[in-house]
């Protein structure tokens, strides 16, 4: 078997000095400030029979795809799923695809076009980062949150003539656990005629009444081009929706490539993204749970003098600042010896003096689990 490359060996390396370098880790059973399954509905008995069901009901009893969705892979299922996920978001038409990073990457590898100008926030996803490199517009980051900033980038580029504007934001930033000000930003793309497109990853199943998302809990569904809702947090479950209108579904289906050229999900994946949408569509105790934690979260924060440690954050991830990423994973180790899973952040996935602990909270945390870590972080930290 061929050695790798030299340069390759050395970037290797690189990272390894920088205490930077990621491995395959088995994840075990610590009490989880970890994952994205902020309400437990990766292992629900509920939503695995009622996805099953839905299968059975359907004629639908297969393990894979079979192909892309334009060759033998759209199944009766997507349909359903599609119709039922657009009427929930309230919108004209919903595209799945199999993942967020998948979605992002179709969707700003085909929609900016060559000529065309893309505003985004400096903190979006990477996925989002890697769609924009690969299409033929322009790109400016924009200050974090920041519409000032923004209007600002606008009103200095000279547009020109047949170009359309792009502005870019998350509504949960996933790292930050911050929300975006999607009225301010819909203000400034009304009125430079720019089409705004929000990820709303980690809003999905979390705000909203029934976890509709942020958008929705706004107000502002209407005034916003394009919607990526992830189905692998809060829904427990995988893949992405690409949602917006009819003709953008059309052009998606016609143009975006990570849709084009792959197998599409299986039919029991499919499935289970609408058994947990129909679980939200009559409404689940989890997502107050979730936010009383949240509360309970940012109470004992205070409590043991740790506010000038942690961002400021309304939402499930609550990020505590420790520089360096030796001094993290450091902390880290010592939480998951006592029994809790925080996962470091390191750079360069955060610049470099913004290392930091990333706690993700669930519905089934406790409070004496909330309380008992943040006592043990400050100790840690003293």
């Amino acid at each position: 078997m061929q050695k790798l490359p030299l340069k390759l060996e050395k970037s290797l390396e690189s990272r390894k000095q920088e205490q930077a370098f990621r491995s395959l880790k088995r994840s075990f059973s610590l009490i989880d400030f970890s994952s994205n399954d902020y309400f437990g509905l990766s292992s629900s008995e509920k939503i695995y029979n009622k996805a099953h069901e839905i299968l059975k009901e359907n004629k639908l009893l297969q393990n894979g795809a079979t192909g892309s969705r334009l060759l033998s892979g759209n199944h009766i299922l997507y349909d359903l799923t599609e119709n039922y996920l657009a009427e929930f978001h309230q919108t004209e038409a919903a595209l799945i695809f199999n993942s967020g990073y998948d979605a992002n990457i179709g969707f700003f590898a085909s929609v900016p076009k060559r000529g065309d100008l893309i505003f985004y926030d400096e903190l979006v996803h990477a996925s989002i980062r890697d769609g924009i490199g690969m299409s033929h517009a322009k790109a400016y980051k924009f200050h974090h949150n920041n519409p000032d900033s923004l209007q600002n980038k606008l009103s200095k580029i000279k547009k020109i003539e047949d170009s359309v504007l792009y502005i870019v934001t998350e509504s949960v930033f996933s790292m930050d656990g911050d929300m975006a000000p999607l009225e301010d930003f819909t203000r400034v793309s009304e009125q430079f005629g720019a089409f705004l497109i929000v990820d709303e990853a980690h809003a999905t199943g979390i705000f909203g009444e029934k976890g509709e998302g942020l958008v929705q809990d706004f107000g502002i569904q209407d005034k916003v081009f394009a919607r990526l809702n992830t189905f692998g947090k809060a829904p427990g479950c995988h893949g992405a929706v690409i949602l917006g209108s009819k003709s953008l579904k059309d052009y998606l289906v016609n143009y975006s490539r990570s849709f084009i050229y792959t197998t599409a999900l299986p039919p029991h994946s499919v499935a289970t993204i609408l058994a947990v949408y129909q679980e939200f569509e009559k409404g689940i105790p989890q997502i107050q749970h979730l936010k009383n934690n949240i509360q309970f979260f940012r109470s004992q924060v205070s409590q043991n003098n740790l506010s000038p440690d942690f961002l400021q954050s309304k939402s499930a991830i609550q990020s505590c600042i420790i520089p360096g990423n030796e001094e993290v994973k450091n902390v880290a180790e010592s939480l998951k010896k006592e029994g809790f899973e925080v996962k470091p952040i390191l750079s360069p996935t955060v610049p470099k003096g913004q290392e930091r602990l990333r706690f993700c909270l669930h519905s089934f945390n406790s409070e004496e689990e909330i309380s008992r870590v943040l006592k043990i972080l400050a100790k840690l930290l003293a």
